[in-house]
């Protein structure tokens, strides 16, 4: 096995500390690491370490994926040993589980998807059953969407739906109490209705102007809310990039589209594009059907894509665009970038998010991402947990919480 596959390297340390304590004196135990580490058969690794029992099966599974040996030495083009079958590979993704922590079992996956097109057998029900279900595996599963046998069909929607469950239970609550916070604010007034004053918020910001002999305090300025505080009062308009490398962002954009959609006051819009557009805000109340109406891969046509946003937009100084793309056009690129220039004037608020998933910035196009900073636009990669923030700031109409990395 070599000595250079960093993942494999990461899986057997991640696996190895769930066992026996490593300290400077234990020598055996470091070396039974770097075993697991470096692989190999018998002592041909160099350190002279035999596995046995449940560091061999853990060694087994990890071989069959990383393995790169042909029959000689360390070199030669990796190839792998799961062999072609569903269920063979139904238990290599049983005995992952069995050996290797959750968060390594879903980079032993990605690698399998990868290197063995592990993707080819997730048509499988016995194989996708076995998985552990994540992020990327619903990009994968999208990618497939066409091609899915009606036998599997059913249990790819049963693991998308864990995989949008666990991320609406870690993510819609801030959501929802981080952007209603921010339509409360802007919609708060200073001469109010007396039914509508907020009398907590006009005495704190009255304080000062308290008469000790009176024991009272005069209000020179009453904060409440208008009537419009019920009704809509913004819009929000998610641009989403399908191109095969946004697999992650669209999962994540479609999971926060429902969010948002939940919330009275916000009239939220899902755009999906590469070089057709597809508008799935009818299937907001459900991501599952949502994620399966997007088509991943193709080409990109963002000026396409804006110029269809654009025409849907009422209420300019009410609405937030957000568009999630690496930026690489295919379409008009001056176009587009005067669309985006003719939006903003019209006092429409516009956020440009590389990628809106917990990887970072992924590649992108950087002559874009300067044209659209020169309108005022800053592009930046943006985590989930960060992106309630940035769509407060962009209701608000402040600046944005863009990360130090940009």
């Amino acid at each position: 096995m070599s000595t250079g596959t960093t993942t494999e390297g990461t899986a057997a340390e991640g696996a190895s500390t769930g066992f026996t304590t490593d300290t400077p004196t234990d020598a055996d135990e470091r070396l039974r690491r770097w075993r697991l580490v470096l692989g190999g058969g018998g002592a041909s690794d160099g350190t002279g370490r035999a596995l046995t029992g449940t560091d061999a099966a853990m060694d087994a599974a990890l071989a069959a994926l990383y393995d790169s040996r042909d029959g000689q030495d360390g070199g030669g083009e990796r190839k792998g040993g799961l062999g072609g079958s569903a269920p063979s590979v139904a238990r290599w993704l049983g005995d992952i589980r069995r050996y290797f922590p959750g968060s390594v079992v879903r980079v032993m996956q990605r690698d399998a998807i990868d290197r063995l097109g592990l993707a080819t057998l997730l048509l499988e029900p016995e194989t996708l059953e076995a998985v552990e279900p994540d992020v990327h595996l619903v990009g994968t599963l999208l990618s497939l969407n066409k091609a899915l046998p009606e036998t599997t069909r059913e249990t790819a929607r049963a693991v998308v739906r864990k995989v949008v469950a666990d991320l609406e239970a870690r993510l819609a609550a801030r959501t929802r109490a981080t952007v209603t916070g921010a339509l409360d604010r802007s919609a708060r007034i200073s001469r109010p209705r007396h039914r509508d004053i907020d009398w907590d918020r006009t005495l704190r910001a009255n304080l000062k102007h308290y008469l000790p002999d009176h024991r009272t305090v005069v209000p020179e300025r009453l904060v409440g809310h208008g009537r419009a505080s019920r009704a809509v009062r913004k819009e929000i308009v998610l641009c989403v990039d399908q191109s095969g490398s946004m697999a992650a962002s669209v999962v994540y954009a479609s999971v926060f589209g429902a969010v948002l959609a939940s919330l009275r006051a916000v009239a939220t819009r899902l755009v999906v594009f590469d070089t057709s557009v597809v508008d799935l805000t009818d299937a907001l109340d459900d991501p599952v059907d949502v994620l399966f109406g997007t088509r991943l891969g193709g080409g990109t046509d963002i000026n396409r894509a804006l110029a269809y946003c654009q025409s849907r937009i009422t209420r300019p100084a009410d609405t937030v665009v957000v568009l999630v793309s690496d930026l690489y056009e295919g379409g008009i690129r001056d176009e587009m970038l005067k669309r985006v220039a003719a939006m903003k004037a019209s006092g429409v608020g516009f956020v440009a998010l590389l990628a809106l998933s917990d990887e970072g910035a992924p590649a992108y196009d950087r002559e874009h991402a300067a044209a659209l900073a020169a309108l005022g636009v800053p592009a930046f990669a943006c985590t989930p947990d960060l992106f309630p923030e940035v769509m407060a700031a962009a209701l608000e109409k402040r600046p944005l919480p863009i990360p130090d990395t940009v």
